[in-house]
C-alpha cells in the first residue's frame, strides 16, 4: 500500500470488487449485459446521428433528446465495459485512481440524465400550459446555455465528492461488494472518520435523486391542470400524447433505482437489481423516442427507402 502525504491516510494500491458470488450463472448476466451494451451504443448513435445530419430536428425538445443520448452513451461507457473487464476475464482487481475515475464519470453521466430528463420536463410543460409563449422561452439558445450549466454544475459536484474519498484511509478492507467503485459501499469500509463524505452522499442525493422527480412531478401537475382545461378529449390526447416518450424515459430511468432501493438485501439480488437499474435505461430510451416520435420514425422511414431503392430498380431490371 502508498501512503499519502499525511501518514495516516493509507491509499491502497487497488479495491477488490466482488460481483456477483456462488451463482452458476453468472457468465449467461455478464454477456446479457453486453448484449444490452451494444443496443445501447447503436441505439443510441442512432439518435445522435440523426438529430446532428438534419436541421428538422434542430428545435429545443430533440436538443433535450441529443443530450441524454449523450449521457447514455458515456454512462455505458463508464459501466459496462469495466463489468466485463474485472469479471468475463476473472480480474476483480481495479487500481486505486481507476477507481475513483470510474466513479466519477458513472455518477456524472447518471446525474446528467437526472437533470436532462427534468430540462425535458419543463420543456412539455411550457408546451402545454403555454404555447403561445413557447418559442419565446423555450429555444435554442435556451437549451444550449442550460445544458452547459447541468454539465458544469455537474462536473464541480461530482469533482467535489470524488475528491474527497482522497481523504479517507483504508488499512483494514479493499473488499467492495459491488459491481463498480460505488459511492455507498466505498463509504463502509474506511477506517477513518468519513462524516463529511456521508454528508456529501446525502448532498448529492437530494440534489439528483430526489429534486429531479419532484420537479417532475411539479411539471406534470401544471400540464394536468392545464390539461383539465382543454374541453375536447380529442384536444387533451393530443396534447398528451407528445408527453408519451418523456413520460415512458422517465419512468424508465426511475423505477429500475426505486426497485434497486428496495431489492432484497442479498449481495446477489442487489447487484443484478443494481446493474440492472444502470444498463437497462440507456438501452430503452432510444427505442422509446424513436417508436414514439413521428418526426424521427419518418427520417428512418426515408432513409431506407431511398437505399433500397437502387435495389429494388437493379431487381426489376
Amino acid at each position: 500500500m502508498s501512503l499519502s502525504q499525511n501518514i495516516s491516510i493509507v491509499h491502497p494500491e487497488h479495491f477488490f470488487i466482488t460481483g456477483l458470488t456462488d451463482s452458476s450463472y453468472s457468465t449467461y448476466f455478464y454477456i446479457f449485459l453486453f448484449i444490452i451494451y451494444f443496443i445501447s451504443i447503436i441505439g443510441n448513435s442512432i439518435v445522435i446521428l440523426i438529430i446532428a445530419l438534419h436541421r428538422s430536428l434542430h428545435s429545443p425538445m430533440y436538443i433535450g433528446v441529443f443530450n441524454l443520448a449523450l449521457a447514455d452513451i458515456g454512462e455505458t461507457n463508464a459501466l459496462i465495459p469495466n463489468i466485463m473487464k474485472i469479471f468475463f476475464f476473472d480480474s476483480k482487481y481495479i487500481s486505486y485512481n481507476a477507481c475513483l475515475a470510474s466513479m466519477f464519470f458513472v455518477n456524472f453521466f447518471i446525474t446528467v440524465q437526472t437533470y436532462t430528463l427534468v430540462v425535458l420536463a419543463f420543456d412539455r410543460f411550457i408546451a402545454i400550459c403555454l404555447p403561445l409563449r413557447y418559442n419565446a422561452i423555450v429555444n435554442n439558445k435556451f437549451m444550449a446555455i442550460v445544458f452547459s450549466v447541468i454539465w458544469a454544475f455537474n462536473t464541480f459536484m461530482n469533482t467535489i465528492s470524488t475528491s474527497l474519498i482522497t481523504r479517507l484511509s483504508f488499512c483494514k478492507s479493499i473488499v467492495l461488494e459491488s459491481w463498480y467503485c460505488d459511492y455507498g459501499r466505498l463509504m463502509r469500509i474506511p477506517c477513518n472518520d468519513s462524516s463529511i463524505n456521508i454528508f456529501m452522499a446525502y448532498v448529492i442525493q437530494a440534489f439528483f435523486l430526489v429534486a429531479p422527480p419532484f420537479f417532475i412531478v411539479l411539471s406534470y401537475l401544471g400540464i394536468f391542470i392545464a390539461l383539465c382545461k382543454i374541453t375536447s378529449w380529442e384536444g387533451r390526447f393530443k396534447a398528451l400524447k407528445t408527453c408519451v416518450s418523456h413520460l415512458l424515459v422517465v419512468g424508465s430511468f426511475f423505477l429500475p433505482i426505486l426497485c434497486n432501493m428496495i431489492a432484497a438485501p442479498s449481495i446477489n439480488a442487489r447487484i443484478i437489481s443494481g446493474s440492472l437499474s444502470f444498463a437497462l435505461p440507456p438501452m430503452l430510451n432510444p427505442i422509446i423516442y424513436v417508436l414514439n416520435t413521428a418526426k424521427i420514425k419518418d427520417l428512418i422511414r426515408k432513409v431506407f427507402n431511398n437505399r433500397s431503392a437502387p435495389i429494388r430498380a437493379n431487381i426489376s431490371k
